[in-house]
C-alpha cells in the first residue's frame, strides 16, 4: 500500500481548556516530558462556539468572513477547507466527528438515518462516521476513527470528540465530572497515539474552545478561549514563553504538514509570524 509522506491525524477534543489539559492529561504530558510531543497554547477565535470554530480550524477564515457565526447555522461552508484541498491533491480524507462537521463539508442538513456513515470519493470528506448526540461515548468515537484509519488508510484523518464539552455544559468546567472526561480522553489517546507515532503520522491534538466554571463558552474569558496544542512536528513560528498561537494559524499549519498549498483565503505563515511578533512586542510594553 502506498502512503503519502505527510500523513496527518488531527484530534479536536471539544471544550478542552488549556489548564485542564496540562493538569489532567497525564499520558500526553508524559510524551511532552519525554520529548515526543510539544505542547503550545492556542488562542481561540471569537465567538468561542463550536460550529464557528470547526470552520475556523479547517478553513483558516474568521467568522465574520466565512459567515458561520452561530451554532444554529446548518449549511455547507463557502470556503475551501483542508478536506477540499487534500481531496483535490488526490489525498485520501476521513473523519470521525460530530455531525456538524458533515454539514459543513459534505451535505446539509444531516440525516441521521442515511448520513451516519459516508463513503464517497467525490466528497471533501471521502470516508466519514458521524455521530449526532453529545453524549456519544468518546470510546466509540475513537473506535470509529481507528476503523477508518485501518480500513481506508487516510492521509488526513480528523477526529472530533464531544464528551469533555458535554460534561462541562452539564456540570461546569471546574467540576469533577469535567475533570473525569478529560482524564478519560487522555486514557483513550494513551491507547492510540503510540501506534500513530510509530507508524509515522504527524499527530496534532487540540480543542476548539474551552469552558468556564458555569458550563458556558462563547465569550472572551481566558478559560473559554485558551486551549492546548499537542504535536509531534515543529511549529514554524517562534513563540515567547506563554504566548499563544492564533487559531487562524491552524488550517495553514495542517496544510503544511500535509504538503498542501493553503487556500488563498488562509493566512500565510509570514503573516502569522508577523502577528505573533507584533503581539509579543505589544505585551512587552
Amino acid at each position: 500500500m502506498t502512503y503519502s509522506e505527510n500523513r496527518c491525524i488531527v484530534v479536536v477534543l471539544d471544550g478542552l481548556r488549556y489548564d485542564a489539559a496540562r493538569k489532567y492529561m497525564g499520558f500526553m504530558e508524559h510524551l511532552v516530558e519525554q520529548g515526543e510531543l510539544a505542547c503550545h497554547q492556542v488562542w481561540s477565535e471569537l465567538p468561542s462556539l463550536s460550529r464557528p470554530l470547526y470552520e475556523v480550524l479547517l478553513t483558516g477564515v474568521a467568522a465574520y468572513k466565512n459567515g458561520v457565526t452561530t451554532n444554529s447555522m446548518a449549511r455547507l461552508s463557502k470556503e475551501k477547507s483542508v478536506f477540499h484541498l487534500a481531496a483535490e491533491a488526490n489525498l485520501t480524507t476521513a473523519a470521525a466527528a460530530y455531525h456538524w462537521v458533515s454539514e459543513l463539508y459534505n451535505s446539509a442538513p444531516f440525516n441521521p438515518l442515511t448520513d451516519r456513515q459516508q463513503h464517497d470519493v467525490s466528497k471533501p470528506i471521502q470516508h466519514g462516521i458521524f455521530y449526532f448526540e453529545d453524549h456519544y461515548p468518546d470510546s466509540h468515537l475513537f473506535a470509529d476513527a481507528e476503523h477508518l484509519r485501518v480500513h481506508h488508510s487516510p492521509d488526513f484523518l480528523y477526529i472530533h470528540s464531544m464528551n469533555i464539552d458535554d460534561a462541562g455544559h452539564r456540570y461546569g468546567g471546574d467540576s469533577k465530572e469535567y475533570e473525569a472526561a478529560v482524564r478519560a480522553a487522555d486514557g483513550l489517546l494513551a491507547v492510540l497515539v503510540p501506534g500513530w507515532l510509530t507508524q509515522g503520522y504527524r499527530v496534532i491534538v487540540t480543542a476548539d474552545h474551552g469552558m468556564n466554571a458555569s458550563g458556558q463558552h462563547g465569550g472572551t474569558a481566558v478559560e473559554e478561549r485558551l486551549v492546548p496544542l499537542y504535536m509531534n512536528v515543529e511549529i514554524p513560528v517562534q513563540l515567547e514563553e506563554g504566548q499563544p498561537l492564533p487559531q487562524l494559524a491552524m488550517a495553514p499549519l495542517i496544510c503544511q504538514y500535509l504538503g498542501l498549498e493553503p487556500s488563498p483565503a488562509m493566512r500565510s505563515m509570514d503573516s502569522i509570524r508577523a502577528t505573533v511578533i507584533l503581539k509579543a512586542g505589544s505585551a512587552a510594553h
